[in-house]
């Protein structure tokens, strides 16, 4: 191979017939420009993504991917593929993949048929679906021109219901929930319950339709209507599962949903609904441990991520927070928030890194949202934003310690500025830190962090951060608490911190103060 290095490409994950590929050469999200991928070398596509895939691949067969600009290779790798024992096609188990006829039950059937280190096949068609669900140690992959299409008669599906007790009636079995607690709600259209070593992935579309006509999912969706409304996948204590490659787009409700999991990877998706779908978050990880989400782009009506680990009777029982999460190299794009921590929260966030990110036209960038009532073990700690690019985010970086929604959200309890005594209903915001980002054409404020007055937060870092705003601003509140008064060109606020680091902070075109802040324990620069 000819031509001067300019880039590393690494091989971040590969199965029999597939790999995700990542160039790193400081770009985020996207590449500088278009390369020519060549594999064995024959030109398979072009890319302008940091992290991309290739399909078509054959098993136990090795590879050689080059990233070329002209002539020249600017990056390649070598890897081989894994074993596969068979593939299992679903049209010879009788899918029809016409878009009329009712596939779940010939799917299932290929699915429950495979055997470990082996492919469910579902080719190019319209299948028809209601829930599927994986199994143990197969790989489904949905080809290019495939889409599973789902019904939206919610009378066609299965229902979780809540906590069922166990025979000695000392422990339960939490089957179905919404919003943080048990509560009964309809299977999802891919729903993984104790499932191990399993891989959703290829080129494929799954479809949920979801509208506001009548019947349809987004028609009064805040009433509870047999269950609560479905995911698109929904993963319910699961271990060590892959989703890549694919498109999830018009979801009844959250996109993805993984609950009590731990390792697993979510790699080069597209995550698609419309702007003004209710509750549609992208990827909302609850009391999971160990996860990666690298490469997703986020288009949707809701928080595009959101990190959560239950109400106040699920973070009490359990105490499992969400921890040892990366995000590195999305795009998020107009959702409510671009990460976000909470509202249900109660088991707490440890560690989560989001690096190498793009946040564009999104109403927050960081988004934290609690309130007393989620309890002490409702602990934010080990949050790091590093390397991250806005634009026309309203105000990049939020921490809500008075968060009104739910039915007592609007309390003299949840609301009140003055200091409470601290109990088993306080949470507590331990540490953030911001560094290395670029937020341009911000609306409303540069920042907005509010803690409780009788539990501070205990430290917030910001470090080469640099805010401008948009030469025609748009008004609006920086956080969803009572007391916050619509604004535009706003500064940085911070309010209820012990310590406050302020390194190289740059907020230019501001109205008024750059800077306002009220109860500081300790300012450094």
């Amino acid at each position: 191979m000819k031509g001067i290095s300019i880039m590393k490409l690494n091989i971040i994950y590969k199965n029999a017939r597939c790999a995700v590929a990542e160039c790193i050469d400081g770009s985020i999200f996207q590449l500088g420009k278009k390369y020519d991928v060549y594999v064995n070398g024959v030109k398979t596509k072009e890319t302008d993504r940091v992290i991309f895939s290739l399909y078509g691949l054959k098993p136990q067969t090795m590879y050689t991917v080059e990233i070329k600009d002209g002539e020249e290779t600017a990056a390649w790798a070598v890897f081989t593929t894994d074993y596969e024992f068979v593939t299992l096609n679903v049209r010879d188990f009788g899918a029809k993949g016409d878009g009329v006829n009712n596939d779940t039950s010939f799917i299932q059937a290929a699915i429950m048929a495979c055997p470990k280190d082996s492919r469910v096949l579902i080719p190019e068609g319209v299948y028809k679906v209601t829930s599927l669900f994986l199994k143990d140690d197969v790989k489904i992959e949905l080809e290019k021109g495939a889409v599973l299409e789902a019904y939206t008669d919610r009378t066609m599906f299965p229902i979780f219901p809540e906590a069922v007790q166990s025979y000695d009636e000392e422990k339960e079995y939490i089957l179905g929930t919404w919003e943080g607690n048990p509560l009964p709600m309809f299977s999802a259209i891919i729903t993984g319950v104790n499932v191990k070593n399993a891989v959703l992935y290829g080129e494929g579309i799954l479809d949920g339709k979801a509208g506001k006509e009548e019947g349809n999912w987004w028609n009064n969706p805040k009433v509870m209507n047999i269950a609560f409304r479905p995911r698109m996948i929904f993963l319910n204590q699961c271990e060590n599962i892959v989703v890549q490659g694919i498109t999830v787009q018009n979801s009844p409700s959250w996109n993805i949903h993984p609950f009590f999991s731990n390792h697993l990877r979510f790699l080069d998706l597209s995550v698609l609904n419309p702007k003004d779908s209710p509750n549609t978050d992208g990827l909302d990880p609850e009391s999971c441990r160990d996860l990666e989400i690298a490469g997703v782009y986020f288009s949707l009506g809701d928080d595009c991520i959101a990190v959560k680990s239950g109400k106040i009777y699920m973070g009490a029982k359990y105490r499992t927070p969400s921890e040892d999460i990366t995000i590195r190299q999305c795009c998020m794009r107009d959702g409510h928030g671009s990460v976000t921590i909470g509202s249900e929260m109660a088991g707490g966030v440890k560690n989560l890194i989001v690096k190498d990110c793009l946040f564009l036209h999104t109403d927050r960038g960081l988004r934290i949202k609690t309130r007393r009532g989620r309890g002490k073990d409702a602990i934010i700690e080990g949050v790091l934003f590093d390397n991250i690019h806005m634009d026309h985010v309203m105000t990049p970086f939020v921490a809500n310690s008075f968060y009104f929604c739910d039915p007592d959200g609007h309390t003299e309890y949840v609301r009140t500025k003055e200091a409470l005594p601290v109990d088993d209903r306080t949470p507590d915001i331990r540490s953030l830190a911001f560094r290395n980002i670029q937020a341009d054409n911000c609306h409303v404020a540069a920042a907005f962090f509010y803690g409780l007055p009788e539990q501070k937060i205990g430290r917030v870092e910001m470090s080469n951060v640099r805010v401008n705003y948009a030469a025609e601003t748009q008004t609006g509140v920086p956080a969803m608490m009572e007391g916050v008064e619509p604004m535009t060109r706003s500064g940085l606020f911070a309010a209820n911190i012990k310590t406050l680091v302020l390194h190289n902070v740059e907020i230019q075109g501001q109205d008024g103060e750059a800077m306002v802040l009220e109860h500081i324990d300790q300012i450094e620069s």
